[in-house]
């Protein structure tokens, strides 16, 4: 049985993984998504109610029916002939997207994470209610387009208000990458709101914090990193000045425990990176999680053995082995389309996760 990986070429933890995994004896395949289609060939033919067939490349093949699991870790989009007309990559891309996203995601193996799953957990609005019914203390939240609203929502915060990013928080402008990090929102910057009505908006009341702390769930196993700010900038936004942080290994506060693990449960996901503000009279207050979120520089600087539990669950993969328990599920006449039974549009696109420097 193989264990597949989707990652970039450049990529440590990765890497630590995949060593991990062959020196227990596990036959891995990785590849990059941007190889499709000339550096990877799929092959994959209907028989009664599953696919089979083999992922390639010019060194090695895993036969679909032997894939055990899946680590949808960091992939690219998929690349094409440069001489490609565009609206014809265009063409291509969407063709990729449902035809190789389309195959790979109705394989029944382990996920990390399935990409249907993980594209359901980035928006943020659904994480925050999501982490509410898991009995998670969430930020009191405003998502507007109108500068009234966001006045309103601050008269009301004794502690000030922040505004977020929904989605990845890097663009580029003039060739230079920009980064959007989390920002205080003081009276000047109230009294001048007018790019709020330009696009939808995050706005969260200000979590008077003693530190920070990522959660990080692999499997059933939970690690906890508290992050010390000693910055002005970090203290805002840890990501915004890394030379300034220092971390800790801690113990998991059984309720956040219990509810990380519910909410791994109800979004279907295997792995996840939580977010959380602890206030000085130690509440734990969810701000986000990330289904593709970063942990190997906490490994590095704590032990926390990361590594070794992502091999221990792609190894692991799901009981029985893949060419049973598809033989199993032939006989069955029907089967759960999509999270709530509805038919998911596969979200293997080259380039799902979410891009953050974090």
């Amino acid at each position: 049985m193989t264990v597949v990986i989707f990652a970039d070429e450049a990529d440590a933890p990765v890497d630590a993984v995949v060593q991990t995994l062959t020196q227990r004896g596990v036959t891995v395949f990785r590849a990059n998504t941007s190889w499709f289609p000339d550096r990877l060939v799929l092959d994959a033919e209907l028989r009664a109610s599953r696919w089979v067939g083999h992922l390639a490349t010019e060194h090695r093949s895993v036969a679909l029916e032997d894939i055990r699991s899946i680590w949808y870790c960091s992939p690219t989009p998929f690349q094409f002939s440069p001489g490609m007309a565009p609206q014809w990559r265009t063409h291509a891309a969407r063709e990729a997207k449902f035809g190789f996203g389309g195959v790979l995601s109705t394989l029944p193996v382990l996920w990390v994470n399935h990409p249907n799953r993980a594209a359901d957990a980035m928006y943020k609005p659904l994480q925050l209610v999501t982490a509410a019914a898991c009995n998670l203390t969430v930020p009191d939240t405003l998502v507007t387009n109108a500068p009234t609203a966001v006045r309103r929502f601050a008269e009301n915060a004794t502690t000030g208000v922040v505004q977020k990013s929904f989605a990845a928080n890097t663009l580029t402008e003039d060739d230079k990458l920009k980064i959007a990090f989390t920002r205080r929102l003081d009276e000047a910057a109230l009294r001048d709101l007018g790019g709020i009505g330009v696009t939808a908006h995050q706005i969260q009341h200000w979590v008077d914090k003693d530190y920070e702390a990522r959660v990080v769930v692999v499997g059933g196993q939970v690690f906890t990193i508290a992050i010390h700010a000693d910055s002005p900038a970090a203290y805002v936004d840890w990501r915004a000045d890394f030379d300034a942080l220092r971390y800790e290994w801690v113990p998991t506060p059984p309720e956040v425990d219990t509810g990380v693990r519910a909410y791994m449960d109800a979004f279907g996901l295997a792995y996840a990176a939580f977010d959380f503000s602890v206030d000085h009279a130690g509440n734990w207050v969810f701000l986000e999680s990330n289904g593709a979120g970063r942990y190997g520089w906490l490994e590095a600087r704590t032990g926390a053995p990361i590594t070794e539990a992502l091999a221990d669950l792609l190894q692991a993969g799901k009981e029985g082995s893949t060419r049973d328990r598809l033989e199993a599920e032939s006989t069955r006449p029907c089967g759960r389309a999509g999270a709530a039974g509805q038919a998911h549009e596969p979200r293997i696109a080259g380039g799902g996760r979410e891009h953050t420097p974090a």
